[in-house]
Protein backbone atom coordinates (compact mmCIF):
# COMPACT_ATOMS: atom_id res chain seq x y z
CA UNK A 1 0.00 0.00 0.00
CA UNK A 2 1.29 3.42 -1.10
CA UNK A 3 2.13 5.89 1.90
CA UNK A 4 -0.34 9.09 1.89
CA UNK A 5 -1.89 8.78 -1.65
CA UNK A 6 -3.77 12.35 -0.96
CA UNK A 7 -0.61 13.87 -1.34
CA UNK A 8 -0.84 14.30 -5.14
CA UNK A 9 -4.31 15.63 -4.66
CA UNK A 10 -3.31 17.94 -1.97
CA UNK A 11 -3.90 22.22 -2.54
CA UNK A 12 -0.10 22.42 -2.56
CA UNK A 13 -0.68 25.84 -3.43
CA UNK A 14 -2.93 26.52 -0.25
CA UNK A 15 -0.31 24.79 1.75
CA UNK A 16 2.78 26.59 0.80
CA UNK A 17 0.56 30.60 1.29
CA UNK A 18 -0.44 29.10 5.02
CA UNK A 19 3.49 27.88 5.52
CA UNK A 20 4.19 31.66 4.13
CA UNK A 21 2.04 33.60 5.98
CA UNK A 22 2.35 32.08 9.67
CA UNK A 23 5.26 28.94 9.21
CA UNK A 24 3.18 26.14 9.40
CA UNK A 25 0.19 24.37 7.56
CA UNK A 26 -2.07 21.62 7.85
CA UNK A 27 -2.13 18.53 5.44
CA UNK A 28 -4.10 16.21 3.99
CA UNK A 29 -4.85 12.97 6.24
CA UNK A 30 -2.07 10.97 6.22
CA UNK A 31 -2.92 7.55 8.01
CA UNK A 32 -5.84 5.78 8.75
CA UNK A 33 -7.26 5.38 12.04
CA UNK A 34 -5.71 1.88 11.98
CA UNK A 35 -2.35 2.84 11.23
CA UNK A 36 -2.57 5.07 13.86
CA UNK A 37 -3.13 2.88 17.07
CA UNK A 38 -0.51 0.14 15.14
CA UNK A 39 2.26 3.10 15.86
CA UNK A 40 0.93 3.97 19.18
CA UNK A 41 1.17 0.53 20.00
CA UNK A 42 5.32 0.43 18.48
CA UNK A 43 6.01 2.72 21.75
CA UNK A 44 6.43 -0.02 24.07
CA UNK A 45 8.85 -2.13 21.68
CA UNK A 46 12.45 -1.00 22.75
CA UNK A 47 14.18 -2.72 20.03
CA UNK A 48 12.50 -0.32 17.67
CA UNK A 49 14.36 2.50 18.71
CA UNK A 50 18.38 3.97 19.24
CA UNK A 51 17.45 6.47 22.23
CA UNK A 52 15.09 7.43 24.65
CA UNK A 53 14.87 10.83 25.84
CA UNK A 54 13.10 11.65 29.65
CA UNK A 55 11.92 15.24 28.63
CA UNK A 56 11.77 16.37 32.15
CA UNK A 57 15.50 15.41 33.10
CA UNK A 58 17.04 17.56 30.11
CA UNK A 59 14.58 19.88 30.99
CA UNK A 60 12.90 20.17 27.54
CA UNK A 61 9.74 19.95 29.14
CA UNK A 62 7.61 16.95 30.36
CA UNK A 63 7.09 13.76 28.80
CA UNK A 64 8.84 10.86 26.73
CA UNK A 65 10.05 10.31 23.08
CA UNK A 66 11.64 7.92 21.41
CA UNK A 67 13.82 8.25 18.42
CA UNK A 68 13.63 4.92 15.74
CA UNK A 69 16.43 2.89 14.89
CA UNK A 70 16.72 1.88 11.20
CA UNK A 71 15.64 0.16 9.35
CA UNK A 72 11.89 2.17 10.09
CA UNK A 73 9.01 0.29 10.68
CA UNK A 74 6.17 1.09 8.01
CA UNK A 75 4.83 3.48 7.27
CA UNK A 76 7.50 5.84 8.17
CA UNK A 77 10.01 6.08 5.87
CA UNK A 78 7.22 5.57 2.58
CA UNK A 79 5.92 8.94 4.03
CA UNK A 80 9.42 10.89 4.42
CA UNK A 81 9.85 9.97 0.66
CA UNK A 82 6.38 10.52 -0.57
CA UNK A 83 6.42 13.96 1.60
CA UNK A 84 10.22 15.10 0.23
CA UNK A 85 8.81 15.99 -3.43
CA UNK A 86 6.34 17.89 -2.20
CA UNK A 87 7.85 20.12 0.33
CA UNK A 88 11.24 20.64 -1.77
CA UNK A 89 9.91 22.99 -4.05
CA UNK A 90 8.86 25.32 -1.07
CA UNK A 91 12.27 25.27 0.76
CA UNK A 92 14.11 26.19 -2.47
CA UNK A 93 12.18 28.92 -2.76
CA UNK A 94 12.20 30.18 0.82
CA UNK A 95 16.12 30.01 0.53
CA UNK A 96 15.69 31.89 -3.01
CA UNK A 97 14.34 34.62 -1.38
CA UNK A 98 16.89 34.42 1.86
CA UNK A 99 19.72 34.90 -0.86
CA UNK A 100 21.06 31.75 0.72
CA UNK A 101 22.05 28.37 -2.24
CA UNK A 102 19.91 26.07 -1.70
CA UNK A 103 22.20 22.63 -0.88
CA UNK A 104 18.93 19.87 -1.04
CA UNK A 105 19.03 17.10 -4.01
CA UNK A 106 15.77 16.20 -5.75
CA UNK A 107 16.36 12.64 -4.24
CA UNK A 108 16.34 12.14 -0.54
CA UNK A 109 18.53 9.10 -0.38
CA UNK A 110 21.05 11.44 -1.72
CA UNK A 111 20.20 14.34 0.56
CA UNK A 112 20.44 11.68 3.47
CA UNK A 113 23.74 10.53 1.97
CA UNK A 114 25.23 13.79 1.73
CA UNK A 115 24.16 14.06 5.92
CA UNK A 116 26.15 10.83 6.32
CA UNK A 117 29.25 12.10 4.69
CA UNK A 118 29.21 15.27 6.91
CA UNK A 119 28.74 12.58 9.86
CA UNK A 120 25.12 13.20 10.16
CA UNK A 121 24.36 9.12 10.30
CA UNK A 122 21.35 9.12 13.18
CA UNK A 123 18.02 8.40 12.31
CA UNK A 124 15.63 10.86 13.60
CA UNK A 125 12.15 9.86 13.22
CA UNK A 126 10.43 10.29 16.20
CA UNK A 127 7.61 8.72 18.35
CA UNK A 128 6.67 11.28 21.26
CA UNK A 129 4.42 10.34 24.01
CA UNK A 130 2.28 13.35 26.76
CA UNK A 131 -0.18 12.44 29.61
CA UNK A 132 -1.46 14.68 31.78
CA UNK A 133 0.61 17.43 32.69
CA UNK A 134 3.36 16.60 30.04
CA UNK A 135 4.08 19.55 27.11
CA UNK A 136 7.09 20.47 24.77
CA UNK A 137 9.12 23.23 25.32
CA UNK A 138 9.89 25.59 22.41
CA UNK A 139 13.20 24.16 20.29
CA UNK A 140 13.84 23.54 16.94
CA UNK A 141 15.14 20.70 15.74
CA UNK A 142 18.86 21.45 13.99
CA UNK A 143 21.01 18.30 14.71
CA UNK A 144 23.67 19.17 12.22
CA UNK A 145 25.70 22.04 9.65
CA UNK A 146 22.88 20.18 6.90
CA UNK A 147 19.08 21.44 7.74
CA UNK A 148 15.98 20.81 5.72
CA UNK A 149 14.21 23.89 6.57
CA UNK A 150 10.46 22.10 6.70
CA UNK A 151 9.61 18.94 8.99
CA UNK A 152 6.39 16.86 10.09
CA UNK A 153 4.21 15.40 12.46
CA UNK A 154 1.27 13.55 12.38
CA UNK A 155 -1.03 13.29 15.41
CA UNK A 156 -2.12 9.92 16.67
CA UNK A 157 -4.84 10.47 18.46
CA UNK A 158 -8.24 12.53 18.77
CA UNK A 159 -7.89 16.02 20.16
CA UNK A 160 -11.18 16.43 22.53
CA UNK A 161 -11.36 12.66 22.52
CA UNK A 162 -8.22 10.92 23.75
CA UNK A 163 -6.87 14.31 25.06
CA UNK A 164 -7.36 17.68 26.20
CA UNK A 165 -5.08 20.18 25.73
CA UNK A 166 -1.57 19.39 24.15
CA UNK A 167 -2.03 21.68 21.08
CA UNK A 168 1.20 22.04 18.80
CA UNK A 169 2.57 25.82 19.35
CA UNK A 170 4.54 27.98 16.83
CA UNK A 171 6.55 30.61 17.99
CA UNK A 172 8.17 33.08 15.76
CA UNK A 173 10.47 36.06 16.38
CA UNK A 174 9.54 38.63 13.96
CA UNK A 175 12.22 41.65 12.93
CA UNK A 176 12.49 44.75 15.14
CA UNK A 177 8.80 43.53 16.40
CA UNK A 178 7.61 41.15 19.44
CA UNK A 179 7.19 37.69 19.44
CA UNK A 180 3.88 35.77 17.47
CA UNK A 181 2.64 32.88 18.87
CA UNK A 182 0.29 30.76 16.90
CA UNK A 183 -1.63 27.45 18.37
CA UNK A 184 -2.64 24.42 15.86
CA UNK A 185 -5.42 21.41 17.23
CA UNK A 186 -3.84 18.50 14.67
CA UNK A 187 -6.61 16.20 13.77
CA UNK A 188 -5.83 12.82 13.98
CA UNK A 189 -3.84 10.82 11.26
CA UNK A 190 -3.42 14.22 9.95
CA UNK A 191 0.01 15.62 8.99
CA UNK A 192 1.09 19.52 9.99
CA UNK A 193 4.12 20.90 8.16
CA UNK A 194 5.93 23.94 9.60
CA UNK A 195 9.11 25.40 9.48
CA UNK A 196 12.63 23.63 11.09
CA UNK A 197 14.40 27.00 11.79
CA UNK A 198 12.99 30.11 10.59
CA UNK A 199 11.13 31.31 7.61
CA UNK A 200 11.50 34.35 5.21
CA UNK A 201 8.65 37.57 5.54
CA UNK A 202 9.00 40.46 3.44
CA UNK A 203 10.16 43.88 4.85
CA UNK A 204 10.92 47.28 3.53
CA UNK A 205 14.42 46.34 2.78
CA UNK A 206 13.57 43.02 1.08
CA UNK A 207 13.63 39.60 2.79
CA UNK A 208 14.84 38.60 6.38
CA UNK A 209 14.91 35.26 8.13
CA UNK A 210 12.71 35.27 10.98
CA UNK A 211 13.87 32.50 13.67
CA UNK A 212 10.57 30.30 14.19
CA UNK A 213 10.50 27.53 17.28
CA UNK A 214 7.88 25.03 17.77
CA UNK A 215 6.61 23.48 20.86
CA UNK A 216 3.84 21.54 22.92
CA UNK A 217 1.10 23.22 24.90
CA UNK A 218 0.28 21.57 28.70
CA UNK A 219 -2.07 18.15 27.66
CA UNK A 220 -4.67 18.94 30.72
CA UNK A 221 -5.96 15.16 30.78
CA UNK A 222 -5.26 12.30 28.46
CA UNK A 223 -2.44 11.04 26.16
CA UNK A 224 -1.14 12.18 23.38
CA UNK A 225 1.18 10.31 20.69
CA UNK A 226 2.80 12.07 17.54
CA UNK A 227 5.08 10.93 15.12
CA UNK A 228 7.51 13.45 13.96
CA UNK A 229 9.43 12.95 10.56
CA UNK A 230 12.86 15.24 10.04
CA UNK A 231 14.15 15.23 6.56
CA UNK A 232 17.47 15.37 7.98
CA UNK A 233 19.72 12.98 10.17
CA UNK A 234 21.73 13.94 13.04
CA UNK A 235 25.05 13.83 14.15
Amino acid sequence: MSAAPGLDSADWGAVSAELDAVGGALLPRLLSDERTVELRELYGREELFRSTIDMERYRFGAGEYRYFARPYPEPIDELKHALYPHLLPIARRWWERLGREAPWPDDLDEWLAMCHEAGQRKSTAILLKYGAGDWNALHRDLYGDLVFPLQVVIALNDPGVDHEGGEFLLLEQRPRAQSRGTSFTLPRGHGFVFTTRDRPVRSARGWSAAPVRHGVSTVRSGERHTLALVFHDAA
